[in-house]
């Protein structure tokens, strides 16, 4: 009875909406039209950049993809021929950066040729669908790697033609995260939910555990240092930071100064490899020795729950974080923040009130995002 009452509130409540907005202005015709009225954001999942021109960037999010050519000061969403609009996953080829790969909730795989213009599905034989991690050989970009929520780790050599799976000692098959030494690419390595970390060394043929000293085995980030390959970090949700020193024989915890250990982001600086940000339930974190200690870089940073971080491979002292509330930009290595979403509609919402004497005041309040305010009909919100 309560979900049948509550299904009659939503129904009532939307007719109310509508006649309000007729009562507004809208003719009967204009109600046939939908445009979008933001607020602009929403939870983003996982930020690329192009490395040949970093100005142009994509997001994955719960509203698809969207690219901005600008640095982020204008976004456009680009989902023609994808499925699925949760995006979970996000891979550049770094030798053909037109060429991009999306990981999705439920879809599995799409692939895009024209740097997002159109998306085809790629799944052969990818038994699960629940695609949360892409991994590109940066030396032969036609294999490449998934890791999958229920399924493993899967592989494809043909450019996500065909799949296999390739699971033999990984005794998790939810898998969050992959990482390829860009030395070595027949080294990789797994982050896992219960299952810590994994080592294959022969592209994913056989893997094993690799644990010791990580006392928290739910990994969701691992980065490889590119200059110093068996120099690893970590991110888990509830133990913060670990490195390694020896390619993941040894693990020792790097949390001196963080404030919250769920870490489900960390980024490198590809020119100087001892500078690290992570990204936290409680903002962005910045080491500059190697994970020795860590300083709040939030600046503001109006959202602190960061879900991604990408640094600009030319310009390393330019960053973006993606949220629950948005992308932000930075671009003095974490200094200061500013908020880049123009034409990021991906925000969820849960609530929407108007003002009855004043029908252009809208409120709403979004996931995560928290409550936003419009005068003018939602054409700008704060």
């Amino acid at each position: 009875m309560l979900r049948t009452t509550t299904l009659w509130r939503v129904l009532f409540f939307s007719f109310l909406l509508l006649s309000t907005l007729s009562w507004a202005g809208e003719t009967s015709a204009e109600l046939n039209v939908w445009t979008s009225k933001g607020p602009e954001g929403g939870i983003i999942n996982t930020l690329a950049i192009d490395p040949q021109t970093p100005n142009t960037l994509y997001v994955g999010a719960q509203g698809g993809v969207f690219k901005s050519a600008d640095g982020g000061g204008n976004w456009t969403a680009v989902n023609i021929g994808l499925t699925n609009d949760e995006v979970l996953a996000l891979a550049i080829d770094l030798q053909t950066p037109t060429t991009l790969y999306v990981g999705t909730s439920s879809n599995g795989v799409f692939k895009s040729t024209d740097g997002g213009g159109n998306w085809f599905p790629v799944n052969t034989d990818l038994t699960s669908t629940n695609v949360y991690t892409l991994a590109i050989d940066p030396q032969t970009p036609t294999t490449l790697y998934v890791g999958t929520f229920d399924g493993g780790v899967f592989k494809s050599t043909d450019g996500g033609g065909n799949w296999f799976p390739v699971n033999t000692g990984l005794t998790s098959t939810n898998v969050y995260t992959l990482a390829i030494d860009p030395q070595t690419p027949t080294t990789l390595y797994a982050g896992s939910r219960d299952g810590g970390v994994f080592k294959s060394t022969n592209g994913g043929g056989n893997w094993t555990p690799i644990n010791i000293g990580l006392t928290s085995t739910n990994v969701y980030t691992l980065v490889v240092d590119p200059q110093t390959q068996t120099t690893l970090y970590v991110g888990t949700f509830g133990g913060g930071a670990f490195k390694s020193a020896d390619g993941g024989g040894n693990w020792t915890t790097v949390n001196t100064g963080l404030t919250n250990t769920y870490v489900p982001t960390l980024a490198i600086d590809p020119q100087t490899p001892t500078t690290l940000y992570v990204g936290t339930f409680d903002g962005v974190f910045k080491s500059t020795n190697g994970g020795g200690n860590w300083t709040p870089v939030n600046t503001s940073l109006t959202n602190t729950y960061v879900l991604t971080l990408a640094i600009d491979p030319q310009t390393s002292t330019s960053l973006y974080a993606g949220t629950f509330g948005g992308v932000f930009k930075s671009a003095d290595g974490g200094g200061n923040w500013t908020p880049v979403n123009t034409g990021l509609i991906s925000t969820t919402v849960d609530a929407l009130a108007i003002d009855p004497q004043t029908p252009t005041t809208l409120y709403v309040a979004a996931r995560n995002g928290g409550v936003f305010k419009s005068s003018d009909g939602g054409g700008n919100w704060s």
